[in-house]
């Protein structure tokens, strides 16, 4: 699969773009298990024609972590072609714009999600965006606004129309948020539509090496994102990326093994930012991981390692779990 011109490989199986979890030290891991392209997270175009610093930081990328794309959000063409241009000078591989984000504080403003109630508006950024940047530029949405308006179908169309080099499709509505089952039928139909002639991307409750190559043959798509499945579990990628070249499931590694993995998360994101803010914000890969899954009685030491203030405490409280 091509991106423009950056080759994929077949099945190339991507990181998607998320809010407070894409920063460049979970890249980085997500790449070091196999993960084919990644995504920052999500840059506003307001924030960052504002020169506002944190907006401004999300732009820091790697060469090791490339391909990369730096995903932008925003609600009028002005806006978002000066973002994109600014995102330019930071050297990504491509511009990705961000037109499913569902939360309310982006979608109800207009953007993300929220211009699925305003195509044409969607059309024009797409278009003068693309005609704006000298890199490729792709767009990531939804199935539609809600049940009665899943127009996908023929919004591919006019999206590829505008000048992108590939589209990812989350398989849910705006209105679904991220509850109930993402639905891959439409995507596929975007895929086997004989019209479209760009990469089709699919995105949608992947958490599994086994989900994902279902998926990649029961729907044809070009490529695949994982998005919550990865986190607390980067090493989704290292899993799906064996299924996918060996046709066998990678066999299990020990507890410890994958209990040091989450461990230097911890390190890279304290020494990203510093002791306090980087235990804050790897709480959420300690939440959601799966590892403490099925372990009996869990839940006073899952709340005690929520509640740490210090790697000391962290550690000291992991290094006590047992399987």
């Amino acid at each position: 699969m091509k991106i423009g011109t950056i080759d994929l490989g077949k099945r190339p199986v991507m990181l998607a773009p998320m809010e407070d979890v894409t920063d460049i030290a979970f890249r980085l891991m997500c790449k070091r298990f196999g993960a084919d392209m990644v995504y920052t997270e999500f840059v506003s175009s307001d924030a960052l024609i504002r020169h506002v610093n944190k907006t401004k930081a999300k732009l820091s990328v790697s060469d090791e972590e490339r391909p990369v794309a730096i995903q932008i959000y925003g609600k009028d063409v002005e806006t978002m072609v000066e973002a994109a241009r600014i995102c330019e000078t930071a050297k990504p591989d491509l511009i990705d714009l961000n037109f499913g984000c569902p939360v309310k504080k982006v979608a109800n403003k207009g953007a993300g999600a929220g211009i699925l109630r305003n195509i044409p508006l969607m059309l024009d950024i797409t278009r003068e965006v693309v005609k704006a940047v000298n890199i490729p530029v792709t767009v990531k949405t939804r199935l539609g606004w809600d049940d009665n308006n899943k127009i996908i179908p023929q919004l591919a169309e006019q999206l590829q129309d505008c000048g992108i080099v590939a589209l990812s499709i989350h398989g849910r509505t705006r209105a679904q948020m991220y509850t109930g089952q993402a639905d891959w039928t439409l995507i596929g139909e975007v895929k086997n539509n004989a019209r479209i002639k760009i990469p089709i991307i699919g995105n949608g409750d992947i958490t599994s090496a086994q989900q994902c190559l279902h998926h990649f043959e029961e729907y044809g798509v070009d490529g695949i994102m994982i998005g919550r499945g990865s986190i607390g579990r980067p090493w989704i990628f290292r899993e799906v990326k064996h299924l996918l070249t060996s046709g066998d499931l990678l066999p299990n590694e020990s507890f410890e093994w994958y209990l040091n993995i989450l461990k230097q998360q911890v390190f890279e994101s304290v020494e990203r930012l510093d002791e306090h803010r980087g235990i804050l914000h790897i709480r959420r890969h300690l939440a959601a991981t799966p590892l403490f899954k099925g372990i009996s009685d869990f839940k006073p030491t899952r709340v005690a390692m929520l509640r740490a203030g210090t790697v000391e405490e962290l550690f000291a409280i992991m290094d006590g779990i047992s399987c």
